[in-house]
């Protein structure tokens, strides 16, 4: 059954050449014995006509209603009584309506409305004067054509709509697909940025303690053997951190919080200051205010803010450098104030939205403090130095 269903959606004008047929083979034997001799001729060639009609209604919709059209006009002028083959006009009328151009759905709908009325003129029920046969006769032959067109023009209307839908549905596919690339950028930018900030401070951290163990490692051993084994520590940590963003990256595993774990928080900030103190930069660390939970976001901003500016303290501050972390509890949001007594740093780093030699550096915090609606001020401290400000509110802007 599905192979004749797609045989018949295949070949739609064989299958209309073939009720053409039917329609012709019938038509004649019914019109054997109405139509005169005088005008057989006449009646074979419309009824054959009307019959082609048929059999190109869908691949010549307009031109076969022109030529439906014209085979009336030549019933009434030579008074070739309806017949069987003018069922042909129904056909046409529906098609047209359903598929044909606007101006002959039009056309098709005027015939519709015309075309009783002219036959009843031509060829009256009742020949009487002023009978109402012909009238009531004429209204009830309006009616079916009035419903082929109607018809045809619903299928038209629903073609229309499924058409739309299925624009619609495109359009929305292609809004995913042009969501999830945008996704997956801005996934990887974050992981870039998280890997930038994990690199940098560990590997300065670990450059800061092979060059303090190679200069005591003649003098003081056990020194030495201390700031080996913090490269040792301190290395671990930033495989550990690598292997999990780039796990992400291979698997795209997500937890149901929606955020990947384990994040580092604002308790971490502590730990962090510890460890750069063990580095060898001394760092003053204070907390106002009370301290709670903050959106995951917001903690892993603040996080990498500080990473970063004690980061960049020890590769641009020099080696007398110190810094001071102030966490700051609002009620609306936290405030991050990092500052060193350094010599500062380049221009180019904080100027034209702070790119570094990578492109990241305080590119990325500003970014970072974008995604959570905060603000960032970063640039030279009066005294000397360099100052990093940024205050994270509890709700993104929107």
């Amino acid at each position: 059954m599905q192979r004749l269903y797609d045989f018949i959606r295949r070949h739609p004008t064989s299958v209309d050449s073939f009720w053409a047929v039917i329609l012709l083979g019938m038509s004649a034997m019914a019109a054997a014995s109405v139509i005169d001799g005088s005008s057989l001729a006449a009646g074979v060639v419309s009824i054959f006509v009307l019959c082609l009609v048929v059999a190109l209604r869908r691949r010549f919709p307009e031109w076969m209603l022109l030529v439906a059209i014209a085979v009336g006009a030549a019933q009434v002028a030579l008074d070739i009584e309806p017949n069987l083959a003018d069922f042909a006009m129904l056909v046409i009328v529906y098609t047209v309506a359903a598929n044909g151009a606007r101006w002959a759905s039009r056309l098709a709908l005027g015939g519709s409305l015309l075309a009783a009325a002219i036959s009843q003129l031509r060829w009256p029920v009742d020949k009487a004067p002023g009978a109402a046969a012909p009238i009531a006769y004429a209204v009830f032959l309006t009616i079916p054509f009035l419903l082929a067109w109607v018809l045809g023009d619903s299928l038209r209307t629903r073609r229309a709509y499924f058409a739309q839908l299925e624009e619609r549905a495109t359009r929305l596919e292609k809004e995913r697909e042009a969501q999830a690339k945008v996704a997956v950028a801005a996934e990887r930018a974050r992981i870039a940025r998280e890997l930038h900030d994990v690199v940098a401070h560990n590997v300065s951290v670990m450059v800061v303690q092979a060059d303090g163990a190679a200069y005591v490692m003649d003098a003081s051993p056990d020194q030495a053997r201390q700031a080996l084994e913090t490269i040792s520590t301190t290395g671990r940590q930033a495989l550990a951190e690598m292997r999990r963003l780039l796990g992400v990256l291979r698997t795209g595993e997500q937890q149901v919080s929606g955020e990947y774990v384990p994040q580092p928080d604002v308790q971490q900030i502590e730990d962090l200051v510890e460890q750069v103190r063990t580095a060898g930069l001394t760092v003053d660390f204070k907390i106002e205010g009370t301290a709670r939970p903050l959106p995951s976001g917001v903690e892993l901003t603040a996080y990498r803010i500080v990473q970063e500016a004690l980061t960049n303290t020890r590769k641009h501050g020099g080696p007398e450098a110190g810094a001071s972390v102030r966490l700051v509890y609002f009620d609306d949001g936290l405030g991050l104030l990092v500052e060193d007594d350094g010599r500062g740093a380049s221009h180019e780093l904080y100027e034209d939205g702070g790119a570094d030699g990578q492109g990241h550096g305080l590119i990325g915090m500003r970014e970072r403090v974008g995604m959570v609606g905060g603000t960032l001020d970063a640039g030279p401290r009066p005294g000397g130095g360099f100052r990093i400000s940024a205050l994270l509110p509890l709700k993104p802007a929107h």
